[in-house]
């Protein structure tokens, strides 16, 4: 949980804003009012993150009930809801996630090889914070935008044209912590 709960805080605080932040939590229904389920939402009512709650988290930890989950809040603010297991994870993902970034955080090696093979998503991560799905962090230099669809050309293309990316990423409790420490060089390159 402690994990988890490093994970969770930064994927939501350290740039709620950010396409990569996190939106929506699903957390198995056994850590319902569990000291570690407790002790995560108040990290995060404490950072001031808004929780809003789906129809069981909603009924069964009383906080606000989401309009949708579709929604993507771009600030302090996100949903909870409560699964049964990975596969109602896998399931609730791609029907109402944005085909984005999606992480799991688990010591279960079986659980996190299905997440990471069934979420249909431009980047599937386990046991790091969605925050790392970034072009610079990546190696792809600045980046100028990101595609969820599934093909992304136009009009006439070479066979490059037709190449997609997914991303999967493996951690051990990784965050990006406000990339306190790192340095990065910027060139000023003149104008043509």
């Amino acid at each position: 949980m402690d994990m988890a709960k490093r994970i969770v805080l930064d994927a939501k605080v350290d740039y709620p804003a950010a396409c990569n932040a996190m939106e929506t939590l699903l957390v198995h229904k056994d850590l319902n009012k569990t000291e570690g389920l407790d002790d995560l939402l108040m990290e995060l009512a404490k950072e001031g993150v808004v929780i809003y709650g789906g129809p069981v988290a909603h009924d069964t930890l009383k906080v606000p009930k989401v309009d949708s989950f579709h929604h993507e809040y771009s600030s302090m603010a996100c949903t909870l809801e409560f699964v049964d297991d990975v596969q109602s994870a896998i399931d609730h993902i791609n029907r109402y996630g944005s085909a984005h970034t999606d992480c799991i955080i688990t010591t279960d090696k079986r659980s996190a090889d299905t997440f990471l093979q069934q979420v249909d998503s431009a980047a599937v991560f386990h046991n790091a914070s969605t925050r790392f799905c970034d072009g610079t962090r990546f190696g792809l230099g600045a980046e100028v935008g990101i595609s969820t669809g599934r093909i992304h050309a136009r009009g006439p293309v070479g066979v490059d044209g037709l190449l997609t990316t997914r991303c999967i990423l493996r951690g051990s409790g990784q965050v990006v912590n406000g990339d306190k420490g790192v340095v990065y060089t910027h060139k000023d390159l003149p104008l043509q």
